[in-house]
């Protein structure tokens, strides 16, 4: 299926290209999200018209996101959980937990999809450094640190 970006999206291409995609992954992804539209001729018409405006939009997104990424920057997360006298957890630490210990502190608008765990949910007491996108061009570290509340 050929879209029109609406935003940039990692992987398929920037604000305004006309790419060719799965038609699985537009219909049920992209253009409810809104992030792209059929490219139709009406719908090409309506872009450039609408161009400026979507640009300054994005330029204000990325803006927004730089500036919470500087925040976020050697931030740490302390997260208590209950575990045993051997150090693992009963049960593990996955991105939900750790967007919502990153709402209750203060940063707004960080929701699960943009935490990345690269080696899964966390299952042992300590420090990890993990990754949060904020944008396809902002990509902040922080420090998850995990307590065990021993029982």
């Amino acid at each position: 299926m050929q879209i029109i970006l609406l935003e940039k999206v990692v992987n398929v291409g920037n604000l305004g290209e006309v790419v060719r995609v799965r038609d699985g992954y537009a219909r049920n992804f992209l253009i409810p999200q809104k992030k792209a539209r059929r490219a139709t001729e009406a719908a090409l018409k309506e872009f450039e018209l609408r161009r400026a405006e979507l640009e300054k939009a994005q330029a204000e997104k990325l803006a927004a996101c730089q500036a919470l990424g500087a925040r976020l920057e050697n931030f740490s997360l302390s997260i208590k959980q209950k575990a045993g006298v051997d150090g693992r957890l009963f049960g593990s630490v996955t991105n939900m937990d750790i967007a919502q210990g990153l709402v209750a502190a203060g940063f707004a608008g960080i929701e699960k999809s943009q935490i990345r765990l690269p080696e899964g949910p966390l299952k042992a007491v300590g420090e990890t450094a993990i990754q949060i996108a904020l944008h396809p061009d902002v990509v902040t570290s922080i420090n998850v640190v995990v307590v065990g509340d021993l029982v």
